[in-house]
């Protein structure tokens, strides 16, 4: 049965998540920094619709990006040549937004006002983070998501022009690699992210990683990104 979640409820070990829906581990509670950050700590995070409790998952397997597995395309070295410029933290509730609006595959609309209103916290908190892709003076694509020790989750990611998003990603994955992060959270498969280096890894593995790497060096604070990262 699946657990609910009173305010001081602890999360239930991971291996007692539903096979379906696959990951499904518990219901309820609230989206506090306390309470999201104990949550990514051991390997869960929440997704919910707008008419639904808060619902926390933790799926077997999980994909992982480690930075030195970056894949680049012939297209994408392309891409990233052209003129645009990299921001950090400058518009973190704007990205947000833009990931919440629908897209074609209807993905999006499960970023909330309570969603963009948790994260917003963590962000002004100096733990949730967005990188941005400008060009002409115009957000046009990015990502955010939250940094613990030496860990990024990865929570979503927009684009408006052709590969605005994974240029925002490829910067992110080098200032990551250099500052020496270990693994990059990309929660559940996509062919996007598995193009990029991304692979899975059993939960119990990633829950290992976990313990290992989030309680290393954190960056708590706003972020700002070397220049040089594209040769």
């Amino acid at each position: 049965m699946l657990k609910w979640l009173g305010k001081h409820t602890p999360f239930p070990p991971l291996d007692t998540a539903l096979r379906e829906p696959g990951g499904l581990l518990a219901a309820g509670a609230d989206l506090s920094p306390e309470r999201l950050l104990d949550a990514y700590g051991r390997g869960i995070f929440p997704w919910f619709g707008e008419e639904d409790p808060i619902l926390w998952w933790s799926p077997d397997p999980r994909l992982v990006l480690f930075p030195e597995n970056l894949k680049l395309s012939r297209s994408l070295k392309k891409a990233l040549r052209k003129d645009y410029e990299i921001r950090v933290d400058t518009v973190f509730e704007e990205v947000m937004r833009k990931c919440a609006e629908p897209r074609k595959d209807g993905a999006g609309t499960w970023i909330s006002e309570q969603m963009i209103e948790a994260y917003c916290r963590l962000h002004q908190m100096g733990l949730a983070h967005s990188v941005e892709t400008w060009m002409g003076g115009e957000l046009c694509g990015g990502l955010y998501g939250i940094a613990l020790g030496e860990v990024f989750f990865g929570e979503s990611m927009f684009s408006r022009r052709t590969d605005a998003s994974k240029i925002a990603f490829v910067h992110l994955v080098l200032q990551l690699k250099r500052w020496g992060f270990h693994m990059i959270d990309c929660q559940v498969r996509t062919p996007h992210l598995v193009s990029l280096g991304a692979t899975e890894i059993p939960r119990s593995e990633f829950a290992l990683k976990l313990k290992a790497w989030t309680d290393g060096p954190d960056r708590t604070g706003k972020w700002h990104f070397d220049h040089d990262l594209i040769e």
